[in-house]
């Protein structure tokens, strides 16, 4: 279940394809998603681009977290990495299993490695995720339409008190096209909003709530986009992920690690020796980016909640998932 499958169109931008941050040509996704026992949910995501060194940028909400490669992303303004995400606890192997991955044993490598913490439904001290978990997420990287939900580095994830995951959604902006993916893991529910309905102080405890009792966690945002922008431009537009957040009624507590990558596949062949031709979209052209990033960030939060199930974790701990039908209910209220 997806926004759009209820007939839920945040903003007015148009999806492409897929309404996912695959629709950037090139942009591959996969999971390994480990569900073992009573108490094993977590795993990990990897966000491949089409090439490497790509022109990238970034932006940090709140600093409780982890986003790994980030000094290099600002000094340079590349990424020369696919982009991991998992748990807090597995960053490490994580990173590592990605510098082993790479295709010239001698090359250099500094990969990209985000988390959110899943330790309310996952034994996240046992460290389950290997190295083989991540060399499998990234054979299993594919176009077309992605997986959402309690998948991947999402699986034991929770969002505004509801079951959470990972998320995408995509939109077209004069030609080009940007997409947004989210391992959502945040937010108060009497704050979660929905193309600014209240709706969770309308859902209240009609659906049960986990039992938590302080608003933890946190989200990693990855954006893509086809058009040529260059590191500056890439910076803002991470930056512009955060107000999606806002909106879905994040409010990036202290407890939190809101982090957001954006990378941009307009330019290539960057690793070339001597003068490179670039190319570069005005700035004056650049606020519809932004406005698609919010949305496509909003849509994605919403897509992970939707896609996601009731889970049952670590210590009979249980989030419930956001139930469609409810949800719908409460937005014709308005």
């Amino acid at each position: 279940m997806r926004a759009r499958d209820l007939g839920i169109a945040i903003g007015e931008g148009i999806p492409a394809e897929n309404n996912a941050i695959s629709d950037v040509a090139g942009v591959r996704v996969g999971h390994t998603t480990l569900i073992e026992g009573d108490s094993v949910r977590t795993g990990v995501t990897m966000v491949v681009p089409p090439e490497a060194p790509l022109f990238s940028g970034c932006h940090r909400l709140n600093g409780n977290g982890e986003l790994t490669g980030l000094e290099w992303v600002r000094e340079s303004g590349f990424l020369t990495t696919p982009i991991g995400i998992t748990n807090t606890f597995s960053v490490g192997v994580v990173r590592d299993a990605i510098a082993a991955a790479s295709a010239d044993e001698d090359a250099w490598s500094l990969p990209v490695v985000g988390e959110t913490f899943d330790g309310f439904l996952n034994d996240i001290r046992g460290q389950h995720v290997t190295a083989e978990h991540t060399h499998a997420a990234l054979e299993a990287a594919h176009g077309g339409k992605v997986e959402e939900g309690s998948v991947g580095g999402g699986t034991g994830m929770v969002c505004h008190e509801f079951k959470g995951g990972i998320g995408t959604a995509s939109r077209r902006v004069d030609g080009y096209v940007v997409g947004v993916l989210v391992q959502a893991n945040y937010g108060r529910r009497e704050r979660f909003r929905v193309d600014g309905v209240p709706v969770g102080r309308l859902i209240g405890d009609r659906i049960p709530l986990p039992g938590r009792k302080e608003e933890s966690g946190s989200i990693i945002g990855i954006v893509a986009t086809d058009a040529p922008l260059l590191p500056h431009q890439c910076d803002r537009l991470a930056q512009r992920a955060g107000l999606g957040v806002g909106r879905m009624g994040g409010t990036a507590a202290h407890s939190s690690g809101d982090i957001f990558l954006a990378f941009a596949t307009g330019n290539r062949a960057l690793a070339a020796e001597g003068e490179i031709p670039i190319r570069m979209l005005s700035d004056t052209e650049i606020t519809p980016f932004y406005d698609a990033v919010i949305e496509a960030t909003e849509e994605a939060i919403l897509n992970a909640m939707l896609a996601a199930e009731t889970m049952t974790g670590r210590d009979g701990n249980t989030v419930h998932a956001l139930e469609p039908e409810l949800l719908v209910e409460v937005l014709r209220q308005f």
